[in-house]
C-alpha cells in the first residue's frame, strides 16, 4: 500500500465514514428530484413517530435526567474526568462559553420571543391570551429549554468523556458500549452506533442551521427591505456561512472555535443586558423567580404529560421536536462538550453543564419572552402575537420596535445569529469527523468535507419543506440514538460500580503512614525534617536513580523469582522509573516514581526572593498521580509502599472481575503530555 493510500486509510473509518456519506447522498439526490412527494414523506414520518414513539421520548428525557443527578450526587461525583492528578484544560469562562454555542445558542435567539407568544395566543389547555395562558406559557418554554435539554447533552458527554479520559478508550460513541460487550465494540456493533451517531449529528445541525438561516435572512430583510426573504436567499446564505465556518475548522479548536465561542458570548450577554434595562426590569426579576419555582413544582407531571386526553399535534410540533432535536444534537454537542472537559470531576462536568446554563437559560426567558409579553398584556401590543404567528423568526426583530436603538440592536443580532451558525458548523464538522474516523487525528480536507455536507443537507431539507422537514429529519435521526444513549448510560453505571470497587478496596487497605515502617524513637525527626525540607533538583534526581531504582529492582527480582512477570524501566527522557506487572488475563499493575518540580510555597520565602522551584519524587499509579512524595524514604519504606499498592491492586482485581482496560499506550502518551505541560 502506497504511503498515500495509508494516510488516507488512517484519516478513515470505513465502515462508518461509507454507510454514514451513502444516506446523506440518497437523501439530497432523492429530495432534489421530488422536493414534493419528500414533504409528504416527512410529513407522514413525523405523524408516525409522533404517534407511536411520543412516549418512548419523554420516557427516556426523563430517565436522562435522573441518572446524570443522580451520579453527580453520589460518591462517584468525585471522580475525574481523566487520570486523577490532571487539572481542568480550559478556564470555566472559556468551558461554559464553547459550551454553551455549541449546544444551543441559536434556539435561543429564535425561540426566546416567539415560542412565549405562541403559547399565550395558542396554549395546549385552558383560554388562549389570559394571565393563565401567560403563566402556562413561561412554564412551558422553560420546561422545554431547562434541565431536560441539558440533561440530554451532558450525559452524552459525560459518558464519553469518562470512557476516553478516564480508561484510554477512543472518544467515540462506541467506546461507551465496552462494558457491556467488550472487544465487540470494534466490529459492526459500533460501527453501527457510530454511523447512527454521524447520522443524528448531521441532520441535527442540519435543522439548527436551517432555523438560524431562515432567521439570518429575516433579520436581513428587516435591516433592508430590499433583501427578499426566500428559499433563494437562504440557501446563498447557507454557503457563504458555510465557507466562514471551514476557515474557522481550518483554525482549529483553540484559534477558530475558542474565540468564536467567547465572541458569541459577549454578543449574547450585551443584547441581554440591554433588554433588562430598557425593559421592565422589575417585572423581569419578578417573573423570573416566579416561573423557575413553579417550573420546579411542576417539573415532574409536566415531564410525564403526553396529551393523551387531549389528542392534538402541539405535543408533536413543540415538546417531542424539541427533544427529538436535541437528542439528534446530543452527540454533536456530547462529544463537544467531552473534548474541552478534560480533568473536571463529574460533579464539576454535571453542576456546570446543566445548572449554570439553565438558570442562563430561564434568565434569557424572562427577559425576552416576558418583555414580549408585558409588552401584549399592558401595554397594547397586540399585533405582535399575528406578526409571531405568521413569521416566527421576525418575533426578535419586532421586539426591538418597542425598545430604543432598534437598527443597531437588530444589526448586532444578526451578526449574533451568524457567528452562532459559523460555530455550531466549525465544531459540528469537527466532532462528526471525530466519529467517523474512530477518534482518530484527521487531514484538514476531511473536516472540509463535513463543513459542506451540513451546509449542502440543510439547504436541501429547506427546499423539501422548510420549518416541517427539518422538524422530521431531527425527530426521526433520534429515535435509534435515544436507545443508544440509554445502552451507554447502562455501560456507564457498570463501569462506575467497578470504579467503586476500586475505591473502596484502595481506602480499605492503604496504609497512612508509609515512612519508618522500621522507624525507630527519632522516627519523628525525619519526618518533620521532610514537612519543610524542600529539595533542588540534583538530590532528588539523585534519590530516583539511586535507592529508588534500586528499591524497584530488588522488588522485580523477588516477583520474577515467584514467576510474576515484573519489568523495570528508566526513562531519562522524563526523569521517571516504573516498575509493571503484566499478565495475558488483563492484570496491569504499574508503579512508577516520578520528578515533578512546583514553585516554592510563599510562606517559605523572604521577601528579597523570587518564587523559586523544587522538585518531589511522587508516586503514580495507571489511574494518574497519588500526590504523596517519596524523597528522604528508606529502601525498606519504598519496598513497602510498593507492595501495599500492589496488594490494593490484587484486592481490587480480585473483587472486581471484568475490570476495564487501559490503554496502556494511550495512558503513556497522557503522561508523557502531563510532563510537558508540568516543565
Amino acid at each position: 500500500m502506497s504511503a498515500e493510500k495509508a494516510k488516507w486509510h488512517k484519516a478513515i473509518l470505513v465502515p462508518v465514514f461509507l454507510p454514514a456519506v451513502i444516506v446523506i447522498t440518497l437523501l439530497v439526490i432523492g429530495t432534489l428530484s421530488a422536493p414534493e412527494k419528500a414533504g409528504e414523506l416527512f410529513n407522514w414520518t413525523l405523524a408516525g413517530i409522533t404517534d407511536n414513539f411520543g412516549w418512548f421520548y419523554m420516557l427516556a428525557v426523563a430517565l436522562f435526567l435522573v441518572f446524570i443527578i443522580g451520579v453527580a450526587i453520589s460518591r462517584w461525583g468525585r471522580i475525574k474526568l481523566g487520570p486523577d492528578h490532571c487539572e481542568p484544560e480550559y478556564s470555566f469562562t472559556s468551558w461554559f462559553a464553547m459550551l454553551f454555542s455549541a449546544g444551543y445558542g441559536i434556539a435561543l435567539l429564535f425561540f426566546g420571543v416567539s415560542e412565549p407568544v405562541l403559547h399565550y395566543a395558542e396554549p395546549p389547555a385552558g383560554a388562549a391570551e389570559t394571565i393563565g395562558s401567560a403563566k402556562q406559557a413561561m412554564q412551558i418554554a422553560y420546561f422545554h429549554w431547562g434541565f431536560h435539554i441539558w440533561a440530554i447533552y451532558g450525559l452524552v458527554g459525560l459518558v464519553l468523556a469518562y470512557f476516553s479520559f478516564r480508561h484510554g478508550l477512543p472518544l467515540s460513541m462506541r467506546s461507551t458500549l465496552y462494558p457491556l460487550i467488550g472487544e465487540k465494540i470494534n466490529g459492526p456493533i459500533g460501527h453501527a452506533v457510530d454511523t447512527f451517531a454521524v447520522l443524528g449529528t448531521m441532520f441535527g445541525i442540519a435543522t439548527t442551521l436551517g432555523l438560524s438561516v431562515i432567521q439570518i435572512n429575516t433579520g436581513l430583510n428587516y435591516l433592508w427591505e430590499d433583501i427578499p426573504v426566500g428559499t433563494t436567499v437562504q440557501i446563498i446564505a447557507i454557503g457563504v456561512i458555510t465557507l466562514a465556518a471551514i476557515a474557522s475548522v481550518v483554525a482549529g479548536m483553540d484559534k477558530g472555535i475558542k474565540r468564536l465561542s467567547l465572541l458569541n458570548m459577549t454578543l449574547v450577554l450585551f443584547l441581554l443586558l440591554f433588554v433588562f434595562i430598557v425593559g421592565p426590569t422589575i417585572h423581569i426579576l419578578e417573573t423570573f423567580l416566579q416561573n423557575t419555582g413553579a417550573y420546579l413544582s411542576g417539573i415532574v407531571e409536566r415531564t410525564f404529560n403526553l396529551q393523551a386526553y387531549e389528542r392534538s399535534d402541539w405535543i408533536g410540533n413543540w415538546t417531542l421536536f424539541i427533544f427529538g432535536w436535541t437528542i439528534a444534537w446530543a452527540p454533536f454537542v456530547g462529544l463537544f462538550i467531552a473534548k474541552i472537559s478534560r480533568g473536571r470531576t463529574i460533579r464539576q462536568f454535571v453542576f456546570g453543564v446543566m445548572f449554570v446554563p439553565t438558570i442562563f437559560t430561564f434568565f434569557w426567558f424572562a427577559v425576552f419572552g416576558d418583555t414580549a409579553l408585558n409588552m401584549i398584556m399592558n401595554e397594547g401590543y397586540t399585533t405582535l402575537i399575528s406578526e409571531v404567528q405568521d413569521n416566527q423568526a421576525i418575533a426578535l426583530f419586532k421586539l426591538y420596535e418597542e425598545l430604543p436603538l432598534t437598527s443597531i440592536i437588530s444589526f448586532v443580532t444578526v451578526l449574533l445569529i451568524i457567528t452562532f451558525f459559523v460555530t455550531s458548523s466549525d465544531s459540528g464538522s469537527l466532532v462528526i469527523d471525530s466519529l467517523a474516523s474512530g477518534g482518530m487525528e484527521t487531514p484538514v480536507w476531511q473536516r472540509v468535507f463535513w463543513a459542506s455536507s451540513e451546509g449542502i443537507v440543510a439547504a436541501v431539507l429547506l427546499v423539501a419543506g422548510g420549518l416541517g422537514a427539518l422538524q422530521t429529519a431531527a425527530i426521526t435521526s433520534a429515535l435509534p440514538f435515544a436507545v443508544i444513549i440509554l445502552i451507554s448510560a447502562a455501560g456507564m453505571w457498570r463501569a462506575l460500580v467497578i470504579e467503586g470497587h476500586q475505591y473502596n478496596s484502595l481506602k480499605s487497605h492503604r496504609h497512612h503512614h508509609r515512612r519508618g515502617v522500621n522507624a525507630g524513637p527519632d522516627y519523628w525527626k525525619k519526618r518533620l525534617a521532610g514537612l519543610v525540607d524542600f529539595p533542588k533538583k540534583e538530590p532528588v534526581l539523585e534519590f530516583i536513580n539511586g535507592p529508588a531504582t534500586e528499591s524497584l529492582k530488588k522488588v522485580k527480582e523477588e516477583l520474577k523469582s515467584q514467576d510474576w512477570p515484573a519489568e523495570f524501566t528508566a526513562d531519562e527522557e522524563h526523569n521517571r522509573i516504573i516498575l509493571s506487572v503484566e499478565r495475558e488475563n488483563n492484570l496491569d499493575f504499574a508503579y512508577e516514581i516520578r520528578l515533578r518540580d512546583y514553585l516554592l510555597p510563599e510562606f517559605v520565602l523572604s521577601n528579597d526572593q523570587n518564587r523559586e522551584t523544587y522538585y518531589r519524587a511522587e508516586v503514580f499509579l495507571r489511574q494518574g498521580g497519588q500526590s504523596y512524595d517519596l524523597y528522604g524514604y528508606e529502601s525498606s519504606d519504598i519496598i513497602n509502599d510498593v507492595i501495599n499498592q500492589f496488594e490494593n491492586y490484587l484486592h481490587f482485581r480480585h473483587h472486581s472481575p471484568g475490570v476495564l482496560p487501559w490503554d496502556l499506550e494511550k495512558h503513556d502518551e497522557d503522561l508523557n503530555d502531563d510532563i510537558e505541560t508540568n516543565k
